[in-house]
């Protein structure tokens, strides 16, 4: 019997971006850790043989620093998608026109560095807006992924801005990081926005491929997560992600699995990173963990690009149609 499928995608935050964020001074240099991502991500992927959608924040594809790090990636046979050009959480407060000039400004820079024009999307910080899927689908996105439906966001939301140097106007703006608990009532499978009609009419739904969550449980697996979880226990982290991949065999849900840069870098690579989660070890060590999980991901599932693994659903024709209720 064939294995079901499952994506892989990584969103390719940048230092200067988790600076911006956590409100760190000096964030306007635009300091770049790319070079080392690729190092550290690449050599595992190719391992595997994995090929996994990049979303890339458009001012870094458009940095001539960054120039290489966006030819390896494509050149190595991966997928990229658009996480945005300032990557600004805070996406959902955009207008109209506004959200047609950063996306448009992210598709350019994207284009002329990794030679993809692009119509997969995920907003930073899980920010999205029913104005935004109006948007994607008349610039002709066939994929949002942009939704993480867990109850956690808040939780998350507080740990960040624990250590967070931020104005009360900034917290305001930060207010729906990482998501709210509406979030955990949208489902966990695959489905298709139904979006009202737009300028130029009708509009047609956009299929989104949710960040998976543990079914039943709705808690997030994701490396980010299980690596926390591992600075306490490897052992409680394996069980929990193992645990995790059980359960979408068993609720019939084929996973996305999201990544990030510092699901592979550790406090040794980037120590201006120290105050993000599971930042004490080292990369090394973040990377053998991954290396297990991996192979028990790609003992169970076959591991796709998020733009394969929409092909295919859209293919099968069974996603069902929700209506927007992002506010």
């Amino acid at each position: 019997m064939p294995k079901p499928h499952a994506s892989v995608s990584l969103d390719l935050d940048n230092l200067w971006s988790y600076q911006k964020t956590h409100g760190d001074a000096g964030w306007e240099r635009f300091d770049t850790y790319l070079d080392a991502v690729c190092d550290a991500c690449l050599p595992l992927l190719a391992e595997l043989g994995w090929k996994i959608t990049f979303f890339v924040v458009g001012r870094d594809a458009a940095d001539p620093r960054n120039r290489a790090a966006m030819r390896r990636l494509v050149d190595a046979g991966h997928e990229v998608g658009n996480h945005s050009y300032e990557h600004e959480p805070w996406l959902h407060r955009y207008a109209e026109d506004e959200l047609h000039a950063e996306l448009g400004r992210a598709e350019d820079a994207i284009e002329a560095a990794c030679g993809q024009r692009t119509t997969l999307f995920r907003g930073p910080g899980y920010s999205c807006s029913n104005d935004l899927l109006g948007v994607l689908s008349d610039r002709g996105y066939r994929l949002d992924a942009s939704t993480l439906p867990t109850w956690l966001g808040p939780v998350a939301r507080w740990y960040y801005f624990r250590t967070a140097k931020l104005t009360a106007e900034q917290r305001e703006e930060r207010s729906r990081l990482f998501g709210t608990t509406r979030d955990a009532r949208r489902p966990v499978k695959p489905y298709r926005w139904a979006l009202p009609d737009g300028p130029g009419g009708p509009r047609e739904p956009l299929p989104e491929i949710p960040v998976t969550v543990a079914p039943f449980a709705r808690v997030p697996f994701h490396p980010s997560y299980a690596l926390y979880l591992a600075g306490k226990s490897s052992a409680a982290a394996g069980l929990y992600w193992r645990g995790a991949l059980a359960a979408c065999r068993l609720g019939g849900v084929e996973p996305s699995v999201l990544l990030h840069p510092l699901d592979f870098l550790g406090i040794d690579d980037e120590p201006r990173l120290s105050f993000f989660p599971a930042m004490g070890m080292t990369g090394a060590t973040k990377r053998d963990l991954l290396r297990r999980w991996f192979r028990s991901l790609d003992r169970a599932f076959t591991v796709l690009t998020m733009g394969e693994h929409a092909r295919r659903l859209h293919e099968a024709g069974t996603l069902p149609l929700r209506s927007p209720d992002m506010g």
